[in-house]
Order: structure tokens, then C-alpha cells, then sequence
């Protein structure tokens, strides 16, 4: 009797238990958790809700960049040109594709009955690019950097350069922490002091020359910016050229904070205040690798140095200068009635100071229009610029192309769709490539124009001072 008591007790706990791992099941499976541990997760992938990909070129330039692409290929190596291109492609054949496939054989799995247009969809969500929009705008602001020389026109303005007045010189240069940086032959400081020197070692024995120096003190640090944009320096007063002194001036300081280009404009203008236009010629040149940190308006405080009684001249060396900063002291250059010259190293540096600076009625003789040089270096920019945008559009294209491939080898769709959804990317490929470039050949030819203008003028005015000249 006891032992069946025993074994009756024996097959009650059992059942219990049986019924208790039961449960447990049901609860698991009613909550969904995944090997991962996060509820939810296998039907976040089903219903997740895929956003229409972008149809036109608006959109396009705005689209973001596909989940995968943005978690797994470095941007740089997106857009790699095309000599190392085989670094990209052995990283989406060997790595990329095998974890794209697999993310695509779960989805498509569980969506099989998916049009060809919310496959191109879908696609783009996890696969498209996301550097149309940063290269796009670069391509759109793309400046040629061509600049017409000051080239005095009409009988009186010859008169004034034959009968030369008494000139004065003001040097800013721009000491700001950029300037540390280094360009092909050295650092941007150096290179620029040694150019300056030159320069000023070759003006006529008539000339007064001023040395100030902006951005010099304190350093890059917000906590500096306040003494850094008040600190604008005369290192070398207004006065004839002394080239012991004039050395140990521009050997005194070095590129530390930010750039206060406004505030440096209006103390020069203060500096020539005395000097009128009517016995003197007052030129203002700047050397800046950069522009205005300090909240000035360097575009206003040219303006109204050319236009106070001084009248000043405000010309303008960049020194290997970006789009954006080239496009502001081009504004500062023609707002002071003078002009603006990019340099990217120390013998562009020399060429320009010496060529479009030094006034003295000989170097008019030299004056050049687009030099070969200039054209070149036009022509790789926007090479460049173009070239990342079409990098970014094909491999776009490659990538959603391969997917659809793999996708119908694995019978996800059928032959039809597959011929649908690439005719789309086909389709997409091509008008973002049409559209990047006619604006590159738009900007080239904006280029082609300002370089026969400007040797055009060159050219008659030379011609002009040879008569003028031949008279005397």
C-alpha cells in the first residue's frame, strides 16, 4: 500500500512539472525573444516600415546613407578614385556582399510578394549612398579661381602710373592657427614671411611700408577667441623700408588663434587716415589662408576703406584656401576696389606678390593672363570634385545590382521583376550621372569664358601701354 502511495505522489510532481516547462514555453513564444535577448526583434524585421526611395535628383541629393553602407563601408573608401579602386572592391566582394546577402535573405524571406518598385525600395534603404549631398554642394559652389589682373584703363589712369604718387604699403598678414599648416615646400608661416621679405626688399626707395599681424596672440581655444580677434599689431609702423628692422619685425610672431580679418581692414584704415588719395597711393595687401572667425564683416570694412578719402586699394594672396574661404576674400578684393589671387605653395606665393603687388610700372610688362598652371590646376579640382560624385552614383548602382542578382538566384522574386527592378537602377544610374555632369561641364565652361575674357584683356591692354609707351 505504501509503495503505491509512493509511485502515485512520484507521477503527481511529474505532471507538475511537465506542466510548469509548458508554460514557460508558451510565455517565450508569446513574447518573441530572439537569441539576441531583445523582444520583438524577428517581427520589428518583418513589418519594418521601408521609406520610398528618392525618384528624382531633389531627393537624391538629399538621400541618406543605406543602413548597411552606413554601418559597414567607410566613406573614404566609398568614394576611393579610381587607381585604388581594388581596395573597394576587395572589400565589398570579400566582406561587404556576404553580410549584405544574408541581411537580404531575411528580409526577403518573410517579403515575397513585394512589387519591383518597393524591391528598388528597399534596396536604396540598405544599400544606397549617402555622399551625394557633401560633393553635390562642392560641385555647385565650384569656383575656377581665375581673377582678372587691375589693369588701369583710359588715358587719365596712365597719367597717374607715369607720374607716380608717393605709395604706401600695409602689409596684413594673417597669423591665425591654420597658418601653422604645412603645404608643398613647408609651412604656410614660413613660407609666407620669406615671400614678404622678397617682396618688400624690391620696393622703390620712395615707398613707406607697415607691417601688422592679426590672430598672433593667445591660441585656437574658445577660451582664447576674445584676446586673440582684439589683438591686431603694428609690428613695422608706416614708414620707409629699413630691412634689419623690417626683418626683426616679421620674425617676432607666429600663427597661433583665430583671424580677426575685419577688425585688422579697419585698423589700417586707421593707420592711413592722414594719407589722401590726392598725394598719396594706398595699398592694403592681406595674406590669409582662411576666413573671418572673430563675427566681423571684412566685406564691409574693404568697402569702406576704398571708399573713405584715402580711397585704399584692398588686394588679397590666399594661400591655399578652400571654395568657401576663396569665395568670401574674392568678396573682401573686389569690395576694396583691388583683387584676389590663390596660391597653394611658396613659388605661387612669389609669382603673384612679385607679379601683381610690387608697384612698379615694369611688372605690367609681365602681367599674364590664365597661366597653364592656373588651368591645370582648374581642371584636377573639379575632376575631382565630379569624379567623387560618380564613384558614389556606380558603386550605388553595383551594389544594388549584385543584390538583385543574388536575390533572384535564390528565387526571392522571378525573372521579370529582377529585369524591373534593374531597368529602375539603370534608370537612377544614369540621370544622377547626366545631371553631375552637366554641371561639371557647365562649370568648365564657365571657366573656358572668364580664360578668354581675361587673356583678351590682357592682351588689348598691353597693346595699349606698348602705344602709350612708344610715344615717350
Amino acid at each position: 500500500m505504501k509503495r503505491s502511495i509512493k509511485i502515485l505522489f512520484f507521477i503527481i510532481v511529474c505532471l507538475s512539472l511537465l506542466s510548469a516547462c509548458s508554460e514557460k514555453t508558451e510565455e517565450s513564444n508569446s513574447g518573441e525573444v530572439n537569441n539576441t535577448g531583445k523582444k520583438g526583434k524577428v517581427e520589428e524585421i518583418v513589418d519594418e516600415k521601408i521609406p520610398e526611395a528618392a525618384r528624382s535628383i531633389e531627393l537624391i541629393i538629399e538621400q541618406k546613407a543605406g543602413k548597411l553602407v552606413e554601418k559597414h563601408i567607410e566613406p573614404e573608401l566609398e568614394v576611393i578614385g579610381v587607381i585604388d579602386f581594388f581596395q573597394y572592391r576587395n572589400f565589398v566582394q570579400d566582406t561587404f556582399y556576404p553580410i549584405a546577402h544574408k541581411e537580404l535573405e531575411i528580409y526577403f524571406d518573410k517579403n515575397r510578394n513585394l512589387t519591383s518598385e518597393q524591391i528598388y525600395d528597399y534596396l536604396v534603404y540598405q544599400l544606397g549612398s549617402g555622399q551625394y549631398k557633401s560633393y553635390y554642394e562642392q560641385l555647385i559652389s565650384y569656383e575656377h579661381g581665375y581673377v582678372m589682373p587691375k589693369l588701369p584703363d583710359g588715358e587719365d589712369e596712365i597719367e597717374v602710373v607715369k607720374k607716380q604718387k608717393k605709395t604706401n604699403v600695409v602689409l596684413l598678414m594673417d597669423a591665425s592657427g591654420s597658418m601653422k599648416a604645412s603645404v608643398n615646400g613647408g609651412v604656410k608661416m614660413e613660407l609666407a614671411k620669406e615671400s614678404i621679405k622678397k617682396f618688400t626688399e624690391q620696393l622703390q626707395t620712395d615707398t613707406n611700408v607697415a607691417l601688422l599681424a592679426y590672430g598672433h596672440k593667445g591660441s585656437g581655444k574658445e577660451a582664447d577667441k576674445d584676446l586673440s580677434c582684439k589683438e591686431i599689431e603694428t609690428l613695422y609702423p608706416l614708414s620707409s623700408y629699413e630691412s634689419n628692422s623690417f626683418t626683426n619685425a616679421i620674425n617676432s610672431f607666429w600663427a597661433n588663434g583665430w583671424t580677426p580679418l575685419a577688425g585688422a581692414i579697419e585698423k589700417a584704415n586707421e593707420l592711413l587716415a592722414d594719407y589722401k588719395k590726392e598725394e598719396y597711393k594706398n595699398i592694403v595687401y592681406i595674406v590669409s589662408d582662411g576666413i573671418e572667425t572673430c563675427g566681423g564683416d571684412p566685406v564691409a570694412a574693404a568697402k569702406k576703406l576704398n571708399e573713405s578719402d584715402i580711397e585704399a586699394m584692398v588686394n588679397i594672396i590666399g594661400f591655399d584656401v578652400d571654395d568657401k574661404g576663396q569665395n568670401q576674400l574674392k568678396q573682401v578684393a573686389e569690395a576694396g576696389g583691388g583683387s584676389y589671387s590663390t596660391v597653394r605653395n611658396q613659388s605661387e606665393f612669389e609669382d603673384v606678390i612679385i607679379k601683381k603687388w610690387k608697384p612698379d610700372i615694369f611688372q605690367v610688362f609681365s602681367m599674364q593672363g590664365v597661366t597653364l598652371r592656373e588651368i591645370v590646376d582648374h581642371k584636377e579640382r573639379l575632376i575631382h570634385i565630379h569624379g567623387k560624385l560618380y564613384h558614389a552614383s556606380e558603386r550605388e548602382a553595383q551594389r544594388m545590382t549584385n543584390a538583385v542578382y543574388f536575390l533572384q538566384d535564390g528565387e526571392f522574386f522571378s525573372r521579370e521583376v529582377e529585369s524591373e527592378v534593374v531597368e529602375r537602377i539603370k534608370k537612377m544610374q544614369i540621370m544622377r550621372n547626366d545631371h553631375f555632369t552637366q554641371i561639371k561641364d557647365e562649370k568648365d565652361a564657365e571657366a573656358r569664358q572668364a580664360e578668354e575674357e581675361i587673356d583678351s584683356a590682357v592682351q588689348a591692354w598691353k597693346e595699349k601701354w606698348s602705344k602709350e609707351l612708344e610715344k615717350e
